[in-house]
């Protein structure tokens, strides 16, 4: 390999996702010691990036924030594209593998209001704001009685539009707002043992060209295999289900010592019911953890359970 080569740094223009690719672009310059200029960074605006007006579930899903950056990659454009991991859908396109995860961040989401201390403080009738179907079933579950809202656009636009009053409470990945600086918004931290988090949440995925054993080499220094295994766990859980925009799952693996463990949720849509599975055993398993947790669910979801 080449002293200093050229790799080129596809990532989407919000201010989280440069802040992801920056992130990826700092670990292979003190990795490598290359220069920064032979790592440059190529913006694409994504479908994703374009919709506000509707949930992405109407839209067509997860996949509308990394189809332009794959075709960027299968066209050589660029080398690497960096993506929050739960942006990521569960079946790639033919020609694009993910290389690795950087060491993950925290996973759990932060309740954020300029009135209310927790969900549990917002009174009856209470607006919360959020795009996620999966953090508005949880909020529904613990809060049956306050009405959920949609609430699209990056960090700061929601934080704006929390500002203005459009809504009384939003929640945030703690990772974004740990990675934009934006952390003295939080108002309450949900543990994960009450509010599970999305898959994937809080991990960094580099996306590379299937076979492009150049970048997969440069790549290897800052990859992390603690966060490869648990998010291993978290997708595989995730395909069984066939999960998406479309459907509230949550999924979080973890190692305690010296195992894996992994709890997956899928809840009504309303929040009226949830379906929680747990599996723990060797890292090395952690794709067949991942699936006899999301067979566990499957098996056990009654008919139409993510229509209500």
């Amino acid at each position: 390999m080449a002293a200093s080569p050229t790799l080129v740094i596809g990532t989407r223009g919000s201010p989280l996702a440069l802040a992801q690719a920056h992130e990826t672009q700092d670990r292979l310059v003190a990795a490598h010691g290359w220069a920064v200029e032979h790592l440059p960074l190529s913006i694409i605006k994504t479908t994703g990036d374009a919709i506000q007006d509707r949930p992405l579930s109407e839209a067509g899903g997860k996949g509308l924030f990394t189809k332009e950056l794959d075709i960027a990659l299968l066209e050589g454009a660029i080398d690497l594209a960096v993506h929050s991991a739960k942006d990521l859908p569960t079946i790639l396109p033919e020609g694009i593998a993910i290389a690795g995860f950087l060491p993950r961040e925290d996973v759990r989401d932060a309740f954020i209001s300029h009135r209310f201390k927790s969900i549990g403080d917002l009174p009856q009738g209470a607006v919360v704001g959020s795009a996620s179907l999966r953090r508005q079933a949880q909020i529904r579950r613990l809060r049956p009685d306050i009405r959920v809202t949609l609430l699209r656009g990056n960090v700061q636009t929601r934080l704006a539009k929390l500002e203005r009053g459009e809504v009384d409470a939003t929640l945030l990945a703690m990772a974004g707002l740990r990675r934009l600086g934006l952390t003295d918004h939080v108002t309450a931290v949900l543990e994960t043992d009450d509010f599970l988090p999305a898959v994937g949440q809080g991990a960094i995925a580099i996306a590379v060209r299937a076979g492009d054993e150049r970048v997969r080499e440069a790549l290897q220094p800052i990859l992390d295999a603690p966060t490869g295994r648990a998010l291993a766990a978290e997708r595989a859980f995730l395909t069984i289900l066939d999960g998406s925009c479309r459907t509230p799952i949550a999924g979080h693996a973890r190692l305690i010592g010296g195992e894996l463990e992994i709890r997956g949720l899928v809840l009504r849509p309303d929040g009226s019911e949830s379906l929680e599975a747990v599996r723990r055993g060797s890292p090395d398993d952690a794709v067949a953890l991942g699936r006899e947790a999301g067979s566990e669910l499957r098996a056990r979801m009654p008919a139409g359970f993510l229509n209500a």
